[in-house]
């Protein structure tokens, strides 16, 4: 089974990691990948470049067997769409793998509003993360693909290469990277919210704000 679980990353951050390690634990698989987005189609410009997240990234997951980089999007042209994504990975793992992609309770809430999402589903598995906050609306479109697809177990989505939706309810850290650039912006120290050698490289290239010379 290939899971991918796709963002900004801007900055990644421990609450990205450890999202990470449990879906692959929770999912039994060897590794997860992290797919950085090049342009996000629903939110403004990011705080760092393209290169500069991919190689954030590449030092927090430096050492760790569980967490790979998928970095493809990146080398299109144009807004990351994750039905493309899909697409590409489903042309290369062929039509019996199962496929997972991990989305946040807050995404899949607007699920419906991504380019070509009616086709995600015959794609992949869909794993939703419940987030804070309120519940989804029970007439919308996302509610209606939970109550037609969902499965209980991840155990189903070995079955089957796409056409499930699971949710899952894993320990969460309050961390957040708009919090984590608006406190470098303001001058105060990430540290412990980022791993120290993304914090290392935030400075060394005065990323997000931060001063290159700071002791913060």
């Amino acid at each position: 089974m290939h899971v991918i679980y796709g963002g900004t990353f801007d900055p990644v951050h421990h609450g990205h990691l450890r999202l990470a390690l449990e879906i692959s634990d929770r999912l039994g698989v060897d590794y997860v990948s992290l797919v950085p987005c090049h342009i996000p189609p629903h939110r403004g410009q990011t705080g760092a470049s393209s290169s500069q997240r991919l190689e954030l990234l590449r030092l927090a997951v430096a050492g760790e067997p569980q967490l790979r980089i998928d970095d493809r999007e990146l080398s299109r042209e144009g807004a990351s769409y994750t039905a493309d994504t899909l697409r590409q990975l489903r042309a290369e793992l062929g039509p019996d793998e199962p496929l997972v992609m991990v989305v946040g309770t807050d995404a899949f809430a607007g699920f419906d509003r991504w380019r070509e999402w009616q086709q995600i589903p015959d794609l992949a598995h869909v794993v939703v993360v419940r987030r804070p906050g309120p519940a989804l609306d029970p007439s919308s479109e996302p509610a209606r693909l939970l109550a037609e697809r969902g499965v209980e177990s991840p155990e189903a989505l070995h079955d089957s290469p796409c056409g499930c939706v699971l949710e899952l309810d894993p320990p969460l850290l309050d961390v957040s990277a708009t919090g984590i650039r608006e406190r470098i912006g303001d001058g105060r120290s990430p540290r412990y919210l980022v791993p120290d050698s993304v914090w290392t490289e935030i400075r060394r290239q005065g990323l997000y704000g931060a001063c290159p010379d700071g002791n913060f």
